[in-house]
């Protein structure tokens, strides 16, 4: 049974980053569908690691009595996706929104526990934004403050 309470705070962030998680998770089958074949062991483990946040995350949740919000049937992306280019820039893209959803979890919770696996999650994503930029030929590879503008 879920709380029917409104949510704010620390779990409301884990909601938002949640959604997040499931949307990326569905971006990445396109990521996988139009990159180039040498970005294949990149797709799939990164696709592995979002999917394993995403579980991890509805577990805390559900813990907790607060509903986790579903995926939804399909995603609107950030940007068309038509080639191996495109593909790859919406990779970063991605990972620069989790790192921004994570990093909202980290700076609203107080709970230890949370706040570790948030920040190891604004890490990974900030690590595969590099690795991703990378494959673009980007530069900067890496972002001052991953999730955030400051």
């Amino acid at each position: 049974m879920t709380s029917t309470e409104p949510i704010d705070g620390p779990d409301a962030a884990l909601r938002e980053a949640l959604a997040t998680e499931h949307g990326v998770v569905y971006g990445y089958g396109l990521v996988s569908a139009y990159s180039l074949p040498e970005f294949n062991g990149l797709v799939v483990a990164t696709i592995r690691q979002h999917r394993e946040r995403r579980d991890r995350t509805i577990t805390i949740l559900t813990s907790r009595a607060v509903e986790a919000p579903p995926a939804a049937a399909g995603y609107q992306l950030p940007l068309p996706v038509n080639s191996s280019g495109d593909a790859l820039r919406l990779a970063v893209r991605m990972e620069n929104d989790t790192a921004t959803a994570w990093r909202a979890v980290v700076e609203q919770t107080r709970d230890a526990a949370d706040r570790e696996f948030a920040a190891t999650a604004l890490g990974q994503s900030a690590v595969l934004a590099a690795h991703w930029n990378r494959a673009l030929g980007n530069w900067p590879i890496t972002r001052p403050f991953p999730g955030g503008e400051d």
